[in-house]
């Protein structure tokens, strides 16, 4: 794991964009497309601010959610909403939303659906995750249903995923994120500093974020 430390958020969100665009334009290059994930959340949204303006050939690209809330898209709760508000306008709106909901009644209903059709956009090329207080990434909950399953070696890419308090959410599950080309974790303030480093110290079941830290660049600041 590498921390990168900005001297001010507006420097983090130019610096995390900027290198994630850099790691695009190389897969791109080199294999003619890329596959991003990102999350929902206002957290990174000055960072999809600077990076749908960048020219790429995002025509090519696939936009992944790293998690869903089993509710309607054009629901204020959607990640994938606010993914489109933020990410893909500009430049990037040619980019290709790969949704983790489907109009079922539950996300077990909707799964094979849209396993089937994320299969075809993995590995993904360039994650980027956030982390929250409580040390859960993507919908990685400790305390979540089916956390056991998500975290396993040979979990299926996408599982339903229910934690106490929260709305029933797809998620993606720690192999398919663990084997992302490259990864980044947005973070801000001292309270998840201090998780961080808390989550540093204790296993996935209990820091679920743990299961990725290895090779990921924390981007933080205050």
């Amino acid at each position: 794991m590498e921390i990168c430390a900005y001297p001010d958020r507006d420097m983090l969100m130019l610096g995390l964009a900027d290198r994630i665009a850099g790691q695009l334009a190389d897969f791109l290059r080199r294999l003619g497309r890329a596959t991003l994930s990102v999350p929902g959340g206002n957290t990174p949204g000055p960072a999809f601010d600077v990076l749908s303006g960048v020219d790429l050939d995002w025509e090519h690209v696939a936009v992944v959610p790293n998690d869903e809330r089993w509710v309607p898209q054009d629901s204020p709760q959607s990640n994938a909403r606010l993914i489109r508000q933020r990410l893909l306008v500009n430049r990037a709106a040619a980019a290709r939303l790969i949704p983790l909901y489907t109009d079922t009644p539950t996300p077990d209903d909707g799964l094979d659906t849209l396993t089937e059709g994320l299969r075809d956009h993995l590995p993904i090329s360039v994650l980027l995750l956030g982390m929250g207080a409580d040390m859960h990434t993507a919908s990685l909950f400790a305390g979540g249903d089916r956390l056991a399953e998500a975290l396993a070696p040979d979990a299926p890419p996408l599982l339903p995923m229910r934690a106490p308090g929260q709305v029933a959410r797809m998620t993606l599950t720690a192999p398919v994120l663990r084997a992302a080309m490259r990864t980044h974790i947005l973070i801000t303030g001292p309270e998840k500093r201090a998780a961080l480093e808390q989550a540093m110290a204790l296993p996935p079941e209990q820091a679920p974020v743990r299961a990725v830290l290895q090779n990921a660049t924390v981007h933080w600041a205050e």
